[in-house]
């Protein structure tokens, strides 16, 4: 049976830790609230980004752009958004189950991989997977010019025809206990396809349709357009996947604060019964002692 003196070690041990991970979880909520709202501002901007490319494409006719290639698919890229840092919960290894599981069957030279994030590098580097493009250090507070730098990069890897098909994997926040991890094609754009944003309400497609005036021209707007779009469309996601993994940081604090407390109140009792024995067991030794005496 473990001592007194070792049990209130132990007792300590586990109390500090509770003080790190209740810290914790106060910071990742009083972030993602801030990070929620930063999400819910960028859907209405790339939902309206998306109804005038629909918009300025139905209005040209025979209009081209590398950015709207199709053709035989013989290479994938593949944008992985995850986190920096760990103590998350399932948030960064559920991204990474997805992509695993997208390319185990696949020859590698078949894919190229742009990440995001230290933990999705660490993860596939223990798996000995290469990546072909590693970036980190905002996961947690991304800023629209890292948006701009990984549109750049994968638009130039498109119209180099590096890869064929371009797909983001990030993962789509909802509420601080649920997030779903979500894989989109960016590349190439279909300028004619329906939003596909779960936040429209149905009841918005009975609205009249908006006109819109293009000026100088369409093609002029369709042309500035469409670099735009993938800009917005990979600053949305990383603004999801920010939301996601404060989300998933603070219920899993939450869930070791739990747990820490539970653990003390199981060592005090554990403490009370032990003392209770040294306490007990040193009046047997004070009575045996008179008896012995007498």
């Amino acid at each position: 049976m473990e001592s007194t003196r070792d049990i209130k070690g132990r007792i300590k041990s586990v109390t500090n830790i509770q003080q790190i991970t209740k810290a914790m979880k106060m910071v990742a909520a009083a972030r993602l609230r801030k990070a929620e709202e930063k999400a819910a501002g960028a859907r209405p901007y790339a939902d309206k980004v998306g109804e005038l490319l629909r918009r300025a494409s139905a209005n040209v006719t025979g209009f081209t752009s590398p950015l709207l290639r199709t053709g035989e698919v013989k290479k994938v890229g593949y944008l992985v958004i995850s986190a920096d840092k760990g103590l998350a919960g399932a948030y960064n290894s559920n991204v990474m189950k997805k992509i695993v599981a997208e390319i185990s069957e696949k020859d590698s030279s078949t894919y190229k991989l742009y990440l995001c994030g230290k933990q999705a590098h660490n993860y596939l580097k223990f798996r000995g997977i290469t990546e072909d493009s590693y970036h980190f250090g905002f996961s947690d507070k991304p800023q629209a010019s890292d948006a701009i730098e990984l549109a750049k990069e994968m638009i130039d890897e498109f119209v180099n025809e590096e890869v064929d098909e371009v797909y983001i994997v990030y993962t789509k926040f909802f509420t601080a206990l649920r997030q779903q991890v979500t894989m989109t094609r960016l590349l190439p754009i279909v300028a004619d396809e329906p939003a596909k944003s779960s936040e429209v309400a149905e009841d918005t497609f009975n609205v009249e349709p908006e006109e819109f005036i293009f000026l100088p021209d369409a093609t002029t707007v369709l042309t500035k357009l469409l670099p735009e779009y993938v800009q917005v469309q990979i600053y949305s996601s990383m603004l999801q996947s920010a939301a996601s993994e404060l989300g998933s940081r603070m219920a899993a604090m939450t869930a070791a604060t739990d747990n820490a407390k539970e653990r003390i109140d199981d060592l005090n009792l554990t403490y009370n019964k032990a003392r209770q024995a040294q306490i007990t067991n040193e009046i047997s030794e004070i009575v045996g002692g008179a008896n012995a005496l007498e």
